[in-house]
């Protein structure tokens, strides 16, 4: 009986603390409407409600609340609760950013970044990128290093680059750390470090991150930084591949072809190598190219191959070109036409 006492009383204070929120908010308190604005948002404690999340979050940005200010923006930005509108956006972005507010200043120099309701604009990226990467925001480090990686709106400076990826990876931004083991594995930046490297890549694979397992899987599978080991390679490869990373498919279907910590299975390798052709990616276009002209895994198919082949040709690869060479001779004029649209074809499928 005590218990069910304790739960009753447990459950009137959050309805009361719900409905303290709404009367704050109702009479005019920022801070309210902006909480009442994210619950709607969230759903917590109420119906989830877009439009009504955007009606308490403006009203507490009408008032200069930072919070509810950036949290407009990000609506207009999405297009949740009100239709999409990018200059709306960055016009609550900018309100919020002026303020000091750091996840703001990150959004705003993400729209200059990539020009989305602005005009593009490197420098006036990275000027807010750093603002807010100075107050410790780890999405804003991670693309600051991005912009000295790669030379935008500031020198290309790799050490540079480092610095800030590695800030933004030691608070556990995945991105960053995939980026910070790349910099350690090809020695940029940095002294080359393949242990360091794995290490980062690691941190990044297991919150997810696809290009992350698929360097993992690298890693094991070269045995730079770790010992060399095809069936942890396979696992990183294929945590990848089933997120769609091309390379990973590739990969992975280079380990059924090979035999190589998995047994050999064909029909597997062939299901991988079209799933990463598919996505354009030309060594397994090539590859599947060959599976159709032996019949590995597939029955055999000069015009697939030929298919392949020319995709594979027009993104210039030699083998697939001396291989298409070799075909044509072993085909029929009549062949050849019929398998002369297919390109256009299977390429098609694969968008």
């Amino acid at each position: 009986m005590s218990l069910i006492l304790a739960l009753l009383i447990i459950s009137c204070a959050e309805e009361s603390d719900l409905e303290r929120i709404k009367r704050l908010a109702n009479d005019g308190d920022a801070f309210s409407q902006y909480n009442l604005g994210y619950k709607y948002y969230k759903g917590a404690g109420v119906p989830q409600d877009f439009m009504e999340a955007v009606k308490w979050y403006r009203m507490s940005a009408d008032q200069g609340d930072v919070l509810a200010q950036s949290n407009l923006g990000f609506m207009y930005d999405s297009g949740a609760g009100v239709p999409q509108d990018y200059k709306e956006a960055v016009k609550w972005y900018r309100i919020s950013a002026e303020q000091g507010y750091a996840k703001a200043q990150s959004k705003l120099g993400l729209m200059y970044d990539n020009g989305t309701g602005v005009p593009q604009n490197y420098k006036e990226a990275v000027k807010w990128y750093r603002m807010s990467a100075k107050q410790g925001e780890a999405l804003a480090q991670y693309n600051l290093g991005l912009m000295y990686e790669n030379g935008a709106g500031v020198p290309q400076d790799y050490k540079e680059a480092v610095k800030w990826y590695r800030m933004s990876a030691e608070q556990g931004q995945a991105q960053a750390q995939t980026n910070l083991g790349f910099m350690y594995a090809n020695g940029t930046g940095v002294h080359q470090d393949y242990k360091e490297a794995v290490k980062w890549y690691s941190m990044s694979a297991e919150q997810g991150e696809a290009l992350a397992q698929y360097n993992l899987g690298l890693m094991y599978d070269n045995g730079a930084g770790v010992p060399q080991d095809y069936k942890e390679a396979v696992m990183w490869y294929r945590m990848s591949a089933d997120q769609g990373d091309a390379d990973a498919q590739y990969n992975l279907g280079l380990m059924y072809d090979n035999g190589t910590g998995v047994p050999q299975d064909y029909k597997k390798a062939v299901k991988w190598y079209r799933m990463s052709a598919d996505q354009g990616q030309v060594q397994a276009q090539t590859n599947l190219g060959f599976m159709y002209a032996n019949g590995t895994g597939v029955p055999q198919d000069y015009r697939e191959a030929f298919a392949w082949f020319s995709l594979a040709k027009a993104i210039g690869n030699e083998i697939a070109k001396d291989n298409l060479d070799i075909l044509a001779k072993k085909m029929t004029k009549e062949e050849i036409a019929d398998a002369m649209p297919l390109p256009t074809k299977v390429y098609n499928q694969g968008k």
